[in-house]
């Protein structure tokens, strides 16, 4: 299997109580009602929601917990799919549309609600976003997409001038502005569900990778080097198709993604550099985005591409960070002077339409997935929890039609 990033995350460089985090290997066989593969967001999210459901729950997690394509996250809690309301309604039709846009507004403002009543420490913070033009030519899409949004309900502000130019530091054409997101440590997130996720009654396990899963009539067998898990029912979250799920991989695209954060900043520099409070992405694409930290260094991101072959990542992920890093220094030349203490590159999995699968795939029998976030992972991570275990204590709804296999 590929890794899941290349060099270390800002959010593993620090010392916190969440690094420091350790679970034990499965060395033993388990007889559970659902066992998750996989230990990022999407998979901790599952094993909170199935345990505080009452269902026996097992997780089991290759390498370690929170430490692959979560840690390469920066984070952004974005109600906006990455694919414009507009290019949605043209290939499913409004209503469908619409309503796996609201599905993604919920699903941010219900993880920032389950962070905050849980009272997880992942440095929350709800934030506006910034959605803005790149070139004068971008605006009429740019001004159509805003008229849609707010036809079907969705906030939004529309922004030109001055206005915009002391919202985000720089001249652009135009923007909209989207309350109601946030931002997080992805790293803090989800070793905070993961033991959210113990004390309901989850069994935790890392450093065990599943080498196979046999399904039956009577439920699934998952083995490991040194145990075995017995389960009605597999939930795989791992992202994207891997090697063992042959049939399904050609269903994804690869990219690799780069991120750089800046040395803190003091308050001057702040004021001189320019971006305000907000989390800023551009209508280009790949799309290029920034935030802040709380501790004041800047966060910029994008310049994805198709996944490299193992042995042109290192040149690709220098060139890759070299390159965000020069698409902000041209919209904030004060930036050029400015350290860069991290950089990091990520690799994730996106699909024709932009949006995840989540369901069963009549392949592989007693099995759900959960895959193929593109860049918004972290909300469509906790949607797809939401709705795998809706689906497994049988509550069915048109919702689930929305992200299948099938759509």
């Amino acid at each position: 299997m590929p890794r899941l990033r290349v060099d270390t995350p800002l959010w593993l460089g620090r010392h916190s109580a969440a690094r420091r985090a350790r679970f034990p290997a499965l060395t033993r066989q388990l007889d559970v009602d659902v066992a998750v593969v996989g230990g990022g967001i999407t998979g901790a999210a599952l094993a909170w929601r199935f345990a505080d459901a009452g269902v026996r729950v097992a997780l089991v997690e290759a390498a370690r917990i929170g430490r692959g394509s979560t840690a390469a996250s920066t984070a952004l809690l974005m109600q906006e799919p990455d694919i414009d309301l507009a290019e949605l309604v043209k290939r499913y039709g409004t209503t469908r549309a619409h309503r796996m846009w609201q599905l993604s507004i919920d699903a941010t403002h219900d993880f920032v609600a389950t962070l905050t009543r849980m009272r997880i420490k992942c440095d929350l913070v709800r934030r506006d976003s910034i959605y803005y033009a790149q070139e004068q030519t971008d605006v009429s899409r740019l001004r159509d997409e805003h008229r849609r949004r707010a036809a079907a309900g969705f906030s939004g502000r529309w922004l030109q001038g001055d206005r915009l130019r002391r919202a985000i530091g720089f001249c652009a054409p135009a923007a909209i502005r989207t309350t109601g997101n946030a931002q997080a440590d992805p790293f803090k997130a989800c070793i905070g569900l993961i033991r959210a996720a113990e004390r309901a009654g989850a069994r935790i396990f890392e450093r065990s990778p599943v080498h196979a899963i046999r399904s039956s009539s009577r439920g699934v067998l998952l083995t490991t080097p040194r145990g075995s898990i017995r389960a009605d029912r597999a939930v795989v979250a791992t992202g994207y198709a891997t090697p063992y799920f042959k049939m399904l991989r050609a269903r994804f695209k690869m990219f690799n993604t780069y991120v750089v954060a800046t040395r803190p900043l003091t308050r001057s520099e702040r004021r001189r550099i320019g971006p305000g409070a907000v989390m800023l992405w551009d209508t280009e694409r790949p799309y290029h985005y920034a935030r802040w930290t709380p501790d004041h260094r800047l966060i910029l991101g994008g310049g994805d591409r198709p996944a490299v072959p193992r042995g042109q990542r290192q040149r690709a992920f220098v060139e890759g960070t070299r390159g965000v890093q020069a698409e902000f220094v041209r919209v904030y030349p004060r930036l050029e002077d400015i350290a860069i203490d991290c950089r990091w590159e990520g690799l994730f999995a996106t699909t024709p339409d932009g949006l995840p699968y989540i369901g069963p795939h009549r392949r592989y029998p007693r099995q759900l997935f959960a895959l193929g976030y593109g860049g918004n992972g972290m909300t469509f991570g906790f949607l797809a929890a939401r709705l795998l275990v809706e689906w497994y204590l049988g509550k069915r709804s048109p919702d689930h039609d929305l992200f299948a296999f099938s759509r």
